[in-house]
């Protein structure tokens, strides 16, 4: 299985999805006008906005459900495994890729809420949504759905699992099958109380542990000040081949940057379009600003942070595949307990089992975004037929849990190559479909533009606009306390279209 996962992976994650990766985030950063950069103060703003209804949630909660899927494993383990297989360069990489991903963020998101739809009585949006409505082309929905299910009911949650194992066991010599099947007690007390219960989840925990993690990452660097500039430099030179030690491992370094770039903050793969859909908001570019957000703290702030401890206690090896270790600081070792060893060694006694706790925290709230993301495909597959999905809701809650268990038993290698596997699919679909529908997500973001230079809030109304296939809005968001306001702004469109 494993060498054909493998296999699997050398064409799916090719240099090809490589560049295409970072050619759609510079494209974006460019016909955008640099909106990460334009946009800073508003993004912070209406992060901060707490409307929600029992309909919707709040843009931060949708940003905590969205923040406790991307702060994970991507920022230990999956920085530990760039900075193992590409070298220190990796990082620099891994931070271009997040910028230039930050408004791929904003496209995908604001595509989720313009065709984001309400069902059951809740908000639902996402990539075979945008795909179905926007594009028009059913199987490929369909299929997307399909490939997303799987992925965050059977793939993914295996990382973080298999992740959090390896964590407890090397901290507290716990079982790996006595901690996975504690977080199949307490995943199975979330996911079984809905979305609502997930979002006031998200939105306690996620907080709580990035300022936990976050204040030791700074007495480690703070201890360890004087080696900074070194750390820095050594980013730098390694990123560009003019380090003597990581000389040649250029190609290593952007590959594994990118796609541990994007295995952390998940920018254009599709994965978090899922709970911005759900996100109650009065104009589609306030979520899209909101989630370009999420990215720089992920891997700006909290990925930049590991590697930090990582490179400034040197508590890490560099063997790209394929090759000689270059590097051989912490021996036989696997890379997702780097950070570990690092904190141990500034702090002893405190490291590991702090960094296990932190990572049960990071880990549990990423696979309870797995589960509303597998429920929300699932939704959409059996949206337009009479069966009654409750039934296949619970099939999927206590399927879920069996994969999450099952992770926490199997080995790492063969847990991230389909983890691997299953991201390097569904980046293709995504880019393709987002890409495709360029020119709506511009239209709503100049329109977004022009309302708040009017000085009012916007309010999106897709008619004005010539968008079709946007339902929600048409029928169910424009109309009672914004009716006045979506008319002003219907007018306000008309009369720009024809000056």
């Amino acid at each position: 299985m494993g060498e054909i996962v493998n296999w699997l992976n050398g064409y799916i994650w090719s240099s090809a999805l490589v560049y295409l990766i970072l050619g759609i985030g510079l494209l974006y950063t460019i016909l955008t006008r640099f909106v990460q950069v334009r946009f800073f103060k508003e993004m912070i703003k209406l992060t901060f906005e707490r409307k929600d209804s029992d309909t919707g949630v709040s843009s931060f909660q949708a940003l905590t459900m969205s923040l406790g899927s991307r702060v994970g494993t991507g920022n230990i383990a999956g920085v530990a495994t760039a900075i193992a297989l590409g070298g220190p360069g990796a990082v620099f990489w891994m931070w271009v890729t997040a910028f230039l991903a930050s408004s791929t963020s904003f496209i995908e998101i604001t595509l989720t809420q313009v065709y984001k739809s309400k069902i059951n009585g809740e908000y639902r949006g996402g990539t075979p949504f945008y795909i179905e409505k926007g594009l028009k082309v059913k199987w490929f929905a369909i299929f997307s759905a399909i490939l997303t299910l799987f992925v965050m009911s059977c793939l993914w949650p295996s990382i973080q699992t298999n992740t959090m194992a390896l964590a407890m066991d090397n901290a507290f010599g716990i079982s790996p099958a006595i901690t996975g099947a504690i977080i199949v007690v307490l995943l199975a007390i979330i996911i079984f109380g809905g979305v609502k219960r997930i979002a006031k989840a998200a939105e306690v925990m996620v907080p709580f542990m990035a300022i936990g993690y976050l204040a030791v990452c700074i007495i480690v660097l703070v201890l360890n000040a004087s080696q900074i500039p070194g750390v820095i430099s050594l980013i730098f030179t390694s990123a560009f081949d003019l380090n003597a030690t990581f000389g040649g491992l250029l190609g290593s370094a952007i590959a594994w940057g990118v796609q541990r770039g994007v295995y952390s903050n998940a920018a254009g793969m599709g994965s978090e379009t899922f709970e911005s859909g759900a996100a109650e908001v009065s104009h589609p570019a306030k979520q899209g600003l909101v989630q370009a957000f999420s990215v720089y703290i992920d891997t700006l702030v909290i990925c930049s942070a590991t590697a930090f401890m990582i490179l400034i206690t040197g508590m890490y090896n560099v063997q790209p595949e394929g090759m000689d270790p270059i590097v051989n600081n912490v021996g036989d070792v696997e890379p997702s307990l780097y950070t570990q060893h690092a904190i141990e060694s500034v702090i002893p006694g405190f490291g590991a089992a702090f960094l296990a706790i932190a990572l049960l925290f990071f880990c549990f709230t990423t696979i309870v975004s797995y589960y509303y993301k597998a429920e929300t495909n699932l939704v959409f597959l059996f949206k337009n037929t009479k069966l009654n999905s409750n039934w296949l809701n619970h099939l999927l809650k206590v399927f879920m849990l069996g994969t999450a268990f099952y992770g926490a038993v199997k080995t790492a290698d063969t847990a991230w190559a389909m983890g691997d596997l299953g991201m390097g699919t569904m980046a293709w679909v995504n880019s393709i479909a987002i890409f495709s529908l360029t020119k709506t997500a511009l239209i709503v973001l100049k329109d977004y533009e022009r309302q708040r230079k009017q000085g009012i809030d916007p309010v999106f109304n897709p008619t004005a606009l010539g968008i079709k296939g946007a339902d929600f809005w048409e029928n169910d968001y424009n109309q009672g306390e914004y009716k006045e306001q979506v008319h002003f702004g219907q007018a306000a469109a008309s009369k720009e279209g024809k000056m």
